[in-house]
Parts: C-alpha cells; structure tokens; sequence
C-alpha cells in the first residue's frame, strides 16, 4: 500500500519552496524534504505568487491509499521579509493564517491563542526554512504563515470544534508520513506477533496499544515497551487472539487516554467508534466524591491529563482511578470469558502510575523472565 504526507509535510515542503524563490530569486516548481521518518518528499509546487518581499506557494495533501478529509487539499506557505539587516543568524516566526485553526483551551500541544500548528511540523519547517537561510547566506528575520482555504469547513469533519480549536484543521504528524494499513491487515499483523510469541514457549503476553508510555515503563519497571505485542485499538480483538494462540495470561498496559475508554465497555478505541473519556473521568470523579462543580470542569477538559490534574486537586485521584482500574479489569474479563487471565497497568505521562491490578506486576516480571529481559 502508497503511504501519504502528512499536513505538516506539506507545510514544510511549501515552506521551504517559498523560502528558496524568496531568498534566490529563482522559480521553483518541485522540492525535497526530509521527513522525521527519514522519508524524503518530493513535492510538487502548485499556486506560486511572487513579490519583492513575500513568496506564497502550495503543496497539494496526498494521504496516500489512507486518505483522510484533508486529502486533495492545498496546504500553503507565505514567506515574508520582516528584517532584512544583518544578523548573527536567520531568525524565523510561524504563525497560522486562513483555515488554519486556533486553540482557545488549555491541555493542546500548543498554548493557548496560538495557531494549531503542532511542535513537530513547526520544527521542520524551521528546518526547512533555515536549510534556505544557510544556503543563501540570509540572516535577518522571516515571517512563515501557513494557510489552508478550505481548512474551516473541512475543520467540521474532526474533533477541532469540541477540543476548542476555531477557524480551522490543525497541522500535524510526528513522522512526516501517513502509512496506510487496512483494519484486516493490521488484525493479522497483530495475530502474526501473538503467534510468534507463542511459539518461542511463552504462556503469557504483554501487550500494548503502542509504545506510548516508552519511557515511563522503562524507569517504572525496567521493562521496554517495544517487547509488547501492539494492538493498536483492538483491543478486544487482541484479547480474543491472544486466547485462541494458546495464551494464559495476558497484560495490557496503557495511557490513560487510551484506556479510559476500555472502563466504558468500548473494545476498540479509535475515535471513530466513540470518544467517551471525559464523560468516563467525570463519572469516575463523582463515584470518588468529586463536587459537580469538578466534574463539569472534567467534562470541558480537552485532555485526560488535564482531568487528571483536576482530581488530584480535588483529592479523590487515587479513589478515581481505583474506580476506572476496576472497570477496566471488568471489561477485559468479561471479554475474555475465563480463556485468559487479564491484568492491567494504566499510567499517564505527567503523573506516572495510576493504578494497576493485583496481580499486575507479578505477572510483568513473569513475563521479563520469560523473555530474558
């Protein structure tokens, strides 16, 4: 399958093609990048407008056979001369133009008031733009304003609205790339790795929904996360497999964003089957004795760290999170039907760990020495 470019590529592409024509005087209709991934992308150039102080051009989103709404549409980049006297070095602004969202809440990748424009596209396009700089010898201050004209109504299709960021979609990805995978060829990626775990004697699993948490797994229990099998949203799915493989015991550990939903019953997590957390931490707040005027600040939260922070200041987090632990184990082993035991670590990035059921670390060790680790 094609893999894509993220909207943060092609800001980055667009940017750097902008720069170039600026800097040089000279048309350009295609250009290259590196991506995060240590993908190159090599991109067309569409929509050039020239003038003496300012560059805008655009590189056309292709989400590759993964298409998503902003598939087709032209990502732009505006470079201005704001100071051109000499400089020790170039120095470069970024900042958001039409259909290019703005966060108005707090808990988002960016402060708030500024454009949705995460940390990793924002670098590379400093990258880009100062790779330009360096070659041209340019050391006075650039304006970079990305724009996108149909941003505002394709924001409608996404979750912007509801985490509170207005006029636009936001410009991400942490790769560089969209790789394209079917529901089905992930599911037998998933079944493969369960099967080849299997057969090197192990009767239990670790699994993951991905190595989100890396670092705090690594510190917390000397246990590297990439070792689990990864089970992306399925995690019902997973469960099922991991017991027709022949496995007895399974541990899943997780964000809290990620497992917050599994204490609602939802065995597949992606957004696109329900996006239930806040209502969840809420209610887990008030089962912990949280004030209604707590839980409708929980409910307005756009991250579940945030939430979190909010009941650890209330003094209920530890009774909080007793409560989602225990609907958590309930699900996954109502799911697995007695087939398989089931325990779980939940943590979060800020707090570390969370909860974790009873018998949670004993069988990570188990596993550690199963593995050699």
């Amino acid at each position: 399958m094609r893999y894509g470019f993220t909207t943060g590529s092609c800001a980055a592409a667009a940017a750097k093609a902008a720069a170039y024509m600026l800097l040089t005087g000279k048309e350009k209709h295609t250009i290259t990048i590196l991506t995060p991934k240590g993908i190159p992308y090599h991109a067309a150039i569409e929509e050039i407008t020239r003038e003496e102080f300012m560059v805008r051009c655009a590189v056309r989103k292709d989400g590759g056979d993964d298409p998503d709404i902003t598939t087709g549409a032209l990502v732009f980049a505006s470079v201005t001369v704001l100071d051109a006297g000499h400089r020790t070095d170039s120095r470069i602004e970024i900042d958001g133009g039409e259909g290019v969202g703005r966060v108005t809440r707090k808990g988002l990748d960016q402060p708030v008031g500024n454009a949705a424009i995460n940390h990793v596209p924002r670098k590379m396009i400093e990258n880009e733009v100062e790779m330009v700089c360096r070659l041209t010898d340019y050391r006075g201050l650039l304006r970079v304003e990305i724009s996108v004209p149909d941003g505002e109504k394709l924001a409608g299709k996404t979750f912007n609205p509801r985490l509170g960021i207005v006029g636009g979609i936001s410009i991400l990805g942490t790769t560089g790339i969209v790789e394209p995978m079917s529901s089905q060829a992930l599911l037998d990626t998933i079944r493969v790795e369960l099967n080849f775990k299997k057969e090197q004697g192990g009767r239990a699993v670790a699994v993951s929904p991905g190595n989100y948490g890396q670092t705090f797994m690594k510190k917390a229990y000397g246990y590297e996360l990439d070792r689990s099998v990864k089970c992306s949203n399925f995690i019902g799915d997973t469960i099922d497999m991991a017991a027709e493989a022949g496995f007895t015991e399974m541990l899943l550990t997780g964000h809290i964003g990620k497992l917050i939903k599994v204490s609602g019953g939802l065995m597949n997590t992606h957004s696109r089957e329900g996006d239930c957390r806040m209502e969840l931490m809420a209610a887990a707040g008030i089962r912990a004795g949280i004030s209604a005027q707590t839980a409708a600040e929980i409910l307005d939260c756009v991250s579940t760290e945030e939430a979190i922070r909010l009941l650890e200041v209330s003094g209920k987090l530890e009774k909080a999170m007793e409560y989602i632990r225990n609907q958590i184990c309930f699900y996954l082993n109502r799911r697995a039907a007695g087939r398989i035991r089931m325990e779980c670590i939940l943590y979060a990035n800020e707090f570390g760990e969370l909860a974790k059921s009873e018998g949670a670390e004993e069988l990570l060790h188990k596993i550690k020495e199963a593995e050699g680790a």
